[in-house]
């Protein structure tokens, strides 16, 4: 009974042992784990023993890999796409891509990029981040900000869910100059690994500016230009019922058409995060000239779950017809996690 209890160890060990991706480097090191990503010159490996490890990518002698994996190859005049259904090692400086009866050697220097390839129809995923940013100061005067962000995105099949939200509030020698927040869900309909249709709503509130609430419910179609281990990026086209609501206690309601976009690009090997997300809108009336909501920062990942980040936001109304134009701009800094 014993001796099958360890065989059974045994066997369950190397099934594991079979299952890690290898890295060799040329330092005569080993390295067991999962690769992830490979960008900028770095290869993520994600271990049980140390987390998300980046390698400089000329310090690898070679590696293995039993998981498929796109592998991008280029040069100044040409990229190459590959599919592998494996990584087999080969010698110094160089790796084969195992792809059936037909497997290619090539230089790791040729390699660009590699990543998991992502089809339209998957198991569900689920992503998102927390950013919160405080800044307390104590002088000739005394100033209390705060800002908490949230951002996630659940997919599976062709429908993704996204939802987002942010609060901020400011005070300064007691008074409030910001207090406001906003909400936002959106649903896409993907018809192509490309193609989707968008509807959208979105709610905001202001207790202090004179453009108190804006409510919208929009729907159109929309372009995801990529969608993989190194970012995503979209385009999305609105048309949308508007509504504003004054301090005063007087209001608009219209039609009008937007230009929405969502961008974020890892580098080297997903220690930053570049990301632009926005709104660009114009009234079918003449309630206001034009709108714009976007926001542009960085992330920097310090583990495999938290970040922190920079980020400039901008809101913007001019050409309203009673003169309650917005216009305000907020830089943050803070904490963040991420999954």
């Amino acid at each position: 009974m014993l001796s099958r209890t360890l065989l059974c160890v045994a066997v369950a060990s190397g099934s594991t042992c079979a299952l890690a991706d290898t890295v060799w480097l040329k330092n005569g090191d080993r390295l067991t784990g999962t690769i992830t990503v490979y960008d900028g010159g770095k290869l993520m490996l994600t271990t049980d023993y140390g987390g998300a490890i980046p390698i400089d990518m000329t310090k690898v002698k070679t590696l293995e890999s039993n998981q498929q994996l796109l592998v991008k190859q280029g040069n100044d005049h040409t990229d190459h796409n590959t599919v592998s259904k494996a990584l087999q090692p080969a010698d110094e400086g160089k790796v084969i891509l195992a792809n059936g009866t037909a497997p290619q050697t090539i230089d790791l220097a040729s390699i660009q990029q590699i990543m998991k390839p992502r089809p339209l129809i998957q198991d569900f995923t689920w992503k998102g981040n927390v950013d919160a940013a405080m800044d307390f100061k104590r002088a000739e005067n005394d100033t209390d900000d705060y800002n908490v962000a949230f951002k996630t995105s659940a997919r599976h099949g062709l429908w993704r869910h996204t939802g987002d939200g942010e609060y901020n509030r400011e005070k300064e020698d007691g008074s409030t100059n910001t207090n406001n927040w906003n909400a936002e869900y959106a649903l896409d309909r993907f018809f192509t690994d490309h193609w989707f249709w968008q509807g959208r709503f979105n709610y905001k509130h202001d207790n202090v500016e004179d453009l108190a609430r804006q409510r919208q419910i929009g729907t159109g179609p929309g372009y995801q230009f990529w969608d993989d281990e190194l970012g995503a990026f979209s385009l999305g086209s609105l048309i949308n019922n508007t509504s504003y609501k004054y301090s005063d206690g007087t209001s608009d309601s219209f039609y009008s058409v937007s230009m929405k976009w969502d961008y974020n690009r890892y580098l080297i090997g997903k220690t930053f995060e570049l990301f632009t997300t926005g709104e660009l809108g114009r009234p079918l009336s003449n309630v206001a000239d034009y709108s714009l909501d976007a926001e542009v920062g960085v992330r920097y990942k310090v583990t495999d779950w938290a970040s922190l980040n920079v980020k400039y936001e901008k809101d913007l109304i001019t050409g309203t017809q009673d003169g309650n134009d917005l216009d305000s701009s907020r830089v943050t800094a803070g904490f963040g996690v991420t999954w």
